[in-house]
């Protein structure tokens, strides 16, 4: 068995992901101990597969929540409860199979190196992608780095990423927004306005189609009636932050040139 890390751990919320959790959470047992799984309400009886998965598998603990929040709020429970038992840095990644376990080691890996930044995926599409909600992820993108004044954000949505715990909490603990799918958008324009340097790092994602097992939560015209919300939140918070953005980003530019 991988011994257990005491800093890093895999956090997975997860909402009726359908029986692709189960594989997920083997594959992320895999590669990394310890994994948490913060089960979001479901209705789906995964929570009670995950609880008999973890009776056998010390490096695996999951939170069962009674009321579905969002999967902020799921991150946030699961944070707060990583950082009172002294991790610092969380991988998030989803619960139904789209994101790469494979690379859990490597992120972990960069996030140790430079314990102070957030390592951010960017997605690698294959075929399986929809062509629509590749286009829209490029407005989104052009968003939150004009946001954060072109601090280097790779991709704003793709939810694999590791995030150190303290400053993610403290963006989250300070406002009420970015509880649902509003989470991973914000919580890097947010990060990135504390001073939370991104680095960004490819990996593949895959799209299942409902005859793979695959389970969508997303809503077009809600979820993206909520990002857009979002930004414009944002986009208000950035420009009251503008003269700090700017003088940040000029002493960047002559740390480098010196």
């Amino acid at each position: 068995m991988k011994e257990a890390s005491r800093t890093h751990l895999v956090l997975i919320p997860s909402y009726n992901p359908g029986a692709r959790v189960y594989e997920t959470v083997e594959a992320a047992r895999r590669f990394w101990n310890p994994v948490w799984i913060v089960v979001d309400a479901s209705t789906d009886g995964t929570a009670e597969g995950l609880r008999a998965m973890a009776k056998v598998d010390p490096g695996l603990r999951v939170i069962v929540l009674l009321r579905n929040s969002g999967k902020g709020a799921a991150v946030l429970r699961g944070i707060g409860l990583a950082q009172a038992a002294g991790f610092t840095h969380v991988l998030t990644m989803d619960s139904d199979g789209q994101h790469p376990t494979a690379l859990i080691g490597e992120f972990m890996a960069a996030s140790a190196a430079e314990p102070s930044c957030m390592v951010l995926g960017v997605p690698v599409f294959d075929a399986s992608a929809p062509n629509l909600r590749v286009k829209g992820r490029r407005v989104s993108n052009w968003w939150a780095n004009l946001e954060t004044l072109w601090t280097g954000i790779g991709d704003s949505l793709y939810g694999f990423r590791v995030y150190p715990i303290v400053p993610l909490g403290e963006v989250m603990r300070k406002q009420h927004w970015m509880r649902r799918f509003d989470f991973d958008p914000e919580a890097v324009v947010r990060m990135c306005w504390l001073g939370v340097r991104p680095l960004n790092k490819p990996a593949p994602v895959r799209y299942f189609h409902a005859d793979e097992g695959g389970v969508s939560h997303f809503n077009y015209w809600r979820d993206n009636a909520l990002l857009t919300w979002m930004h414009v939140r944002l986009f208000l918070g950035f420009v009251l932050r503008l003269p700090l953005l700017a003088i940040r980003r000029l002493r960047t530019a002559q740390a480098r040139i010196q």
